[in-house]
Parts: C-alpha cells; sequence; structure tokens
C-alpha cells in the first residue's frame, strides 16, 4: 500500500531570503530550511509544506500575517497562476540585490571561487515589455482556474493559447493580456484565437496528439519589423491558409509570417523545414552601426536593449588593441563576434546550430565585416587540436553556453590553449560557478558583473573575466 504524505504546518514563520529558481526561504523551528514559492522576503507567514527532503521542505504560505515592505503589486491578472515573472510582487530594487546576492553565493559556495566582490548589477531600464521573442502554446483543454471550478458551472469554451501551467506538460493557461511583449504581441496572439474558434480550426491536444494549432511564435525587433511563426501539427491546407491569410490581411506590419508543419513528440523546430508565407523569411535587429539577420530558429539575446549592455561589459572586458584572435564560442548568429571585430586582428565563431551559423555569416557579409570566420560543429567535437592547428591559437576566448555550462572537454581544451584571457557570460550562475572551479587553479577571476536581463523573474546573466594566473 503506497504510504500516505502528512503535510506539516509551520505558523508565525519570518521569511529571510531569496533563493533558487526565486523561491522565498524560511526556517522551520528545528533549522531545517523551507522553499516557499509564494511568499517575499520579510512577509510573516504560515506555512503548509507541500514536499519533505532530509535537508528541506518545500511549501505554500496559507496566511500572512505581516507582509513585507518589499512588496509591491503586480501589474499582470495571471500572477500566481501563470509559470512566468514570478517576482512581480517584489519591488524591482529588491530583485535586484537578491539576483546579485545569487551570483556571489553560486560563485562562492558551489565554486569555491575566491574574488573581491562584485560590480554593482545593471539594472534593465524598461521593467516590462522587454522581450523580443515569446512562444505561446495552443490546447483545446484549457487550464480551469479556481473560480471557475467551484461555480461548478459548465464549460463550453475549453481552447486555450498561452502557457504552461509550472510542472504541467499538457496544460495551457489561456492568456488574456500579457506585459512582456510591445503592441501588437497581444493583439495578433488574440486575433488568432477568435478566428480559429470563430471558423471551428481546432487547438492541439497534447493527450491526443490531434489538432491543427499547436504553437505560436511573435517575434518583434529594434528596427520595428515583426516576425509571426505558426506550427500546425496537422496538415489542412486550407484551414491554415484561411487563417495565415487573415493575420496577414488585419496585420499588415508584419515583416516575416512563417508556418512550419510539426507531427513530432516535441515541439522544436530546429530539424524542420520553415514555409515563408507572406514577407520575408527573416528580420533584423540593429545593435550600434551593426544589423543582424534574425531567422525562425536563430537565438538572439531576448532582450534586445540589454543585450547591448551585456556585450558592452564583454568589450569593455575584452579590452582588445586590435592584434587579436579570438575565439567566440557558442557564437549563434555572431553577435558578440561580430560586437567586438573591429577591435579584434580575427575573431572565430563556434556553434552548434547551422542555420545560426548561416547567419552569423550572413550578417559578417551584411556588415562588412572581413575578419571574422564561422563554423557549425558540436563544441567538444570541434574544437579540438586539428581545429586550433588550422585556426590559430585565442589570445582571448569569450565563451557565452547554454544554462547547462561548458562540456568538460571544452573546459579541459580551453586550459590546455591557456589564453592569456577569458570572458565567460552566463545565464546560470551555478553551471558558470562549475566550470570555473575547473579552471581555478590556472586563472584568477578579475571582474564580475551581473546583468539584469528579465525583469520580474529571478533569472539574471553574468560576466566574469578571468586572467591567467603568473607561473
Amino acid at each position: 500500500m503506497r504510504k500516505k504524505r502528512v503535510r506539516q504546518i509551520f505558523e508565525q514563520l519570518e521569511v529571510l531570503d531569496a533563493g533558487a529558481k526565486g523561491k522565498a526561504i524560511a526556517k522551520a523551528p528545528d533549522g531545517r530550511i523551507i522553499f516557499v514559492s509564494n511568499a517575499v522576503p520579510g512577509d510573516i507567514i504560515d506555512v503548509i509544506t507541500t514536499k519533505k527532503r532530509k535537508a528541506y521542505f518545500e511549501g505554500l504560505a496559507t496566511q500572512f500575517h505581516r507582509l513585507s515592505e518589499k512588496r509591491t503589486n503586480p501589474r499582470c491578472e495571471h500572477f500566481g497562476v501563470c509559470g512566468g515573472c514570478k517576482w512581480q510582487d517584489m519591488g524591482y530594487e529588491h530583485q535586484l540585490y537578491y539576483k546579485q546576492k545569487e551570483v556571489v553565493n553560486n560563485l562562492r559556495r558551489i565554486g569555491h571561487l575566491e574574488f573581491a566582490d562584485s560590480l554593482p548589477i545593471l539594472a534593465c531600464e524598461e521593467q516590462y515589455e522587454y522581450r523580443n521573442k515569446l512562444e505561446f502554446s495552443f490546447s483545446d483543454n484549457r487550464w480551469l482556474t479556481p473560480e471557475e471550478i467551484e461555480k461548478a458551472q459548465k464549460i463550453h469554451d475549453r481552447n486555450a493559447i498561452g502557457f504552461h501551467i509550472p510542472g504541467m506538460w499538457d496544460k495551457i493557461l489561456d492568456i488574456r493580456h500579457c506585459h512582456l511583449q510591445k503592441s501588437p504581441s497581444n493583439e495578433i496572439r488574440l486575433a488568432i484565437k477568435q478566428f480559429a474558434v470563430e471558423k471551428g480550426i481546432s487547438f492541439y491536444s497534447p493527450r491526443n496528439r490531434s489538432g491543427l494549432l499547436r504553437n505560436l511564435m511573435i517575434r518583434t525587433s529594434s528596427t520595428g519589423q515583426l516576425m509571426v511563426l505558426l506550427q500546425f501539427f496537422e496538415d489542412n491546407p486550407e484551414a491554415r491558409e484561411d487563417l495565415l491569410e487573415s493575420i496577414a490581411g488585419k496585420f499588415p506590419e508584419i515583416t516575416s509570417l512563417q508556418y512550419v508543419i510539426n507531427g513530432k513528440a516535441n515541439d522544436t523546430i530546429y530539424d524542420l523545414e520553415i514555409q515563408c508565407f507572406k514577407g520575408q523569411d527573416h528580420i533584423f535587429e540593429q545593435m550600434e552601426d551593426l544589423k543582424f539577420r534574425i531567422t525562425a530558429k536563430s537565438f538572439y539575446q531576448t532582450n534586445s536593449d540589454q543585450a547591448l549592455v551585456l556585450y558592452k561589459v564583454v568589450r569593455e572586458f575584452a579590452d582588445l588593441t586590435g592584434s587579436e584572435t579570438v575565439y567566440d564560442l557558442y557564437t549563434g548568429t555572431g553577435t558578440i563576434a561580430l560586437f567586438l571585430a573591429k577591435q579584434a586582428n580575427r575573431v572565430i565563431g563556434i556553434d552548434a546550430v547551422p542555420d545560426a551559423i548561416r547567419s552569423a555569416d550572413f550578417n559578417a557579409n551584411h556588415n562588412n565585416i572581413d575578419n571574422t570566420r564561422f563554423f557549425s560543429g558540436d563544441m567538444k567535437d570541434i574544437f579540438n587540436e586539428s581545429f586550433i592547428d588550422k585556426n590559430g591559437s585565442p589570445d582571448l576566448i569569450i565563451t557565452d553556453p547554454p544554462r547547462d555550462g561548458m562540456h568538460k572537454k571544452v573546459v579541459d581544451q580551453i586550459l590546455k590553449l591557456g589564453p592569456p584571457k577569458i570572458v565567460y557570460v552566463s545565464c546560470n550562475s551555478a553551471t558558470q560557478a562549475r566550470d570555473l572551479a575547473l579552471m581555478k587553479e590556472v586563472y584568477e577571476i578579475k571582474k564580475i558583473q551581473p546583468v539584469d536581463m528579465f525583469p520580474q523573474t529571478h533569472h539574471v546573466e553574468n560576466v566574469v573575466l578571468l586572467e591567467k594566473r603568473n607561473p
């Protein structure tokens, strides 16, 4: 027989801190940590536990005896249900404090790294409507709010287009208004839903793996251009063309209207052929005097304004003289490589996504930059002795890996090369700390600069300058 989980209740606890994944931290009477998902540091709360582990609990605040002075009113009507923007109820200045604290704690506690301190975190000027890319999922069985369930009335419209409920792969919250992306993002999403409902176009069922409408991606750019990509699970040319013509007619400002048929188990598009319905198959982003072509598969920092702030930090840390060979690992569409190219002798970019490398080559040509070369391949395989022999040993390595950090083979190769300087850009200071720990005998930390790219969330970018120790 399965053992019944016993929940515990703790009363009158003070929330002491904000920790990993944005959860608040309180302490049980026996000293064990309690991670609370719906509180703010400074609150006095009662907590009911939802998980029990040897060293900690997870729980929910059930009653608030005192509200923290760090609180503010969330702007979004979906706050608390939607999985995004979990820090909307905390003042922005306090968000910045806890982000910087997490970076420093991760580097010291996970990496056991020595450094004086980090530079003050760079705040984001726009605290809402800062994202240039959003992806929405369709569902024929939307998430019901507690109020709807309590009414016990039959609900006829179960279609949704929105975001996944945290931890539930098949539950979609229907979003009425999202504050993360500028207009006309909301208007496009709502118009698509209205047309589909009126015309009886089916929404995707993740459980039954059926239905037509599966996913929607909207990209805006600093140049004012707009990309819309619809993902269809089934191939129904008549319904598809009716919907796409409707979107094109209502939103003539769309620069790139595309679609893809995806009958796979997952909704990734990197191995699929994208079809351009109207306009061009790309949009442009601009950074200083550079323009970057962005395709449906391209990676580009999702906060355009703050990306410029981030890359200026990289450029400052690099402190190039014009004679250096620079390697830009995980280059994406070549944004950092091209941003630094004027100050370097040559820049070598590597990325695993062939489409990104094609865009990097295009961007170099488009911006009349002739001292860059870009290569596609799995980093741990392509970044080897033969590659170095052909392209030269680097004076500086820039690395901006995904959240999982660098493969150990890549770290080993960097250590073998031993360039005088490394600039490590990371969206996950925990894996960054792990990687830096592997290099700390050879390199010392000179500067640390957190950059806030994602207000209202716990996420933070961090840039670390490493210099080789004297023998």
